[in-house]
């Protein structure tokens, strides 16, 4: 017995001793490493390096979130020195989660090369691991997995290296950075579910700039002009960014925040930042309570360089979130605490912001020499960069303004047949109920007055533009199985982007709500002509409206159908429901319905 148990001690001993050699005996250089920093690895070298990644380390878990279009995986790897890979283990473990995405836009694949050398570095060569023991750690090398594939040396005309790389649209040509909200694509919609199941308590995602020539090879970006909880926002100004950015000087890798010319290509405008969009990833995360880092490496500097700067940023960020991980998830879940209260209703609430031009300060920018010069084939203006680095003095707008606020009300109401819209919400993770039981009451809601649309689509939508509309209240009726969204939860600003008719991204702005637009009943002319002539009769002011109206639309003159139409819409007969807004709204509410399993979603 003693010389079996002897016998299974040795080969326990041996199988750790072969899988400790084995590890040491795998090649662990990446495949950028290997091309000396001219090339980034395809898809399948990316998901090989994962999964030995994953294989060779009980911290490392490797699985696909969802599948893409054309049918591969979307990966995600999962670092936990604990070796727990659940949100549920995670969260009762008490650790704070850290995203990082890469490659949303596979031309800009930094991060990628950047990450995968990192957590390397960490969890197989043992470099500085401890230091990550508070956090877990959410990687996805590749998001835009289709478009990474659509490989070529021609997708991105203005960077230097790698030689070959991907599409910046997926296979349905659709920017995944502009898809955040309206959730049009698959991949999107899975990436929603798995953030919205872990929540994570910080957010990097990794790009590489288009724009100006300036001397920094990393630039970045956070929200902290007005659209975040205020003490979220302190942290990420006084703690996170100082740190940031004196970490990154000492490693010599100079670097300011992201910015725009005022002046599309004009360097001598102005430098601006702002507010982030929330159909992007950080402005998303933003409406979540959660910080978002976005690494912007500069396209003008050797992809070396730039994998290099991602690589120090993204170790410094961890590291920042692991060290004070009590006071980050302490102010996330106050941020949360607060959203979900009465009190977040009781200010008005910040759909929309603007610039303020008349507002900026002087700052020192690291730039590069330019010349003006005139072109010959346009005869217009432009500027041509040198070689030389020139420090300027340009004045820096960053002060952003609400232009659009809401009273939020208790709660919103959506009838059963918007399911395009009611499946988003599940998508984003929103809670709601069912309503057993149909109703008519007197609600708050919009009525439009003036509106367009886009002559060309973006991001495969015409977009509608509201010129005016009207607050209305008035009785409507709501069905059976209709939905109803208590707006006291943490995704109530979320919420109010997408259901607020007049936020810059509602969903009514993707033209999920077109259909309100169109008149469906008429009246033929023959019918209409006597029966004008009647109301006139009977409301003599009608005539003078008429003649206004005429007034006003000459280009309906010779429309005799469209004049006619004018006096249809004053009669009973017309819909009085077109050019309103199917969301309803109410500020004291009773308990409707059953609540939604979110676990569907």
């Amino acid at each position: 017995m003693q010389r079996l148990m002897t016998s299974f001690w040795l080969s326990v001993l041996f199988m750790l001793l072969f899988t400790g050699l084995q590890a040491q005996i795998l090649d662990w250089t990446t495949p950028y490493e290997k091309s000396k920093g001219m090339e980034t690895p395809r898809y399948e070298e990316t998901l090989r390096f994962c999964k030995q990644l994953a294989y060779n380390s009980d911290d490392i878990h490797y699985e696909a979130f969802g599948y893409s279009p054309q049918g591969r995986e979307l990966p995600l790897l999962i670092f936990n020195s604990d070796g727990k890979f659940t949100p549920e283990e995670v969260r009762a473990s008490g650790k704070v989660v850290v995203m990082v995405q890469a490659a949303i836009h596979p031309g800009e694949p930094a991060g990628k090369d950047a990450g995968l050398m990192l957590f390397r570095d960490y969890f197989i060569d043992g470099k500085d691991q401890e230091k990550l023991d508070n956090i877990c750690v959410l990687f996805v090398p590749i998001f835009n997995v289709d478009g990474h594939e659509r490989w070529s040396k021609y997708n991105r005309i203005n960077q230097k290296g790698p030689i070959e790389t991907g599409f910046r649209a997926n296979a349905q040509n659709l920017n995944l950075n502009r898809d955040y909200l309206k959730a049009d694509s698959p991949e999107m919609r899975q990436w929603l579910k798995m953030f919205h199941t872990w929540l994570p308590d910080f957010f990097i995602d990794t790009h590489t700039t288009n724009g100006g020539d300036y001397e920094y090879p990393i630039t970045y970006h956070m929200e902290i002009y007005g659209n975040m909880e205020e003490k979220l926002t302190r942290w990420q100004q006084e703690d996170f960014i100082p740190s940031m950015e004196r970490y990154m000087e000492l490693k010599q890798m100079s670097i300011f925040p992201y910015v725009q010319s005022r002046e599309w290509h004009n360097p001598e405008s102005g430098l601006r930042s702002g507010v982030g969009s929330p159909m992007t990833s950080t402005g998303y995360v933003a409406l979540m309570n959660r910080p978002g880092l976005l690494i912007e490496t500069h396209m003008l500097k050797p992809y070396p360089v730039r994998v290099e700067s991602t690589y120090e940023l993204l170790k410094f960020s961890l590291e920042y979130v692991s060290e004070r991980s009590l006071t980050l998830r302490s102010l996330v879940l106050s941020a949360d605490k607060k959203t979900q209260s009465r009190l977040f209703r009781r200010r008005a609430f910040p759909l929309n912001f603007q610039m303020n031009y008349n507002d900026s300060t002087l700052v020192r920018f690291k730039g590069i020499e330019y010349e003006k010069v005139l072109s010959e084939l346009t005869g217009k203006e432009w500027f041509r960069y040198g070689k030389a680095k020139q420090e300027f003095v340009r004045p820096y707008f960053n002060v952003s303004e609400p232009s659009d606020e809401v009273k939020l009300p208790e709660a919103y109401f959506i009838p059963p047949e918007w399911t395009e819209v009611i499946e988003r919400l599940q998508w984003h993770g929103v809670e709601f109920f069912v309503m057993e039981d149909a109703t008519f009451q007197l609600f708050e809601s919009y009525e439009f007055t003036d509106v367009e649309w886009d002559r060309r689509p973006f991001e495969s939508r015409i977009r509608l533009n509201i010129k005016a509309f009207e607050p209305i209240e008035e009785n409507r009726f709501l069905p059976a199985g209709s939905i109803y969204i208590p707006i006291e939860q943490v995704r109530a600003p979320l919420i109010a982007h997408l259901l607020e008719p007049h936020a810059n991204n509602s969903l009514l702005s993707w033209g999920f709500f077109n259909s309100i637009f169109e008149q469906k009943e008429y009246a033929e002319i023959y019918v209409m002509e006597p029966m004008a002539l009647e109301m006139i009769k009977k409301d003599p002011d009608l005539k003078e409206r008429f003649e206004q109206f005429k007034a006003d639309n000459p280009e309906l003159a010779n429309n005799h159908w469209a004049l006619m139409n004018w006096f249809y819409k004053q009669s009973p007969y017309y819909d009085r429901l077109i050019n309103k807004y199917p969301v309803l709204k109410l500020n004291r509410v009773k308990k409707y319905g059953v609540k939604h399993d979110l676990k569907s979603f």
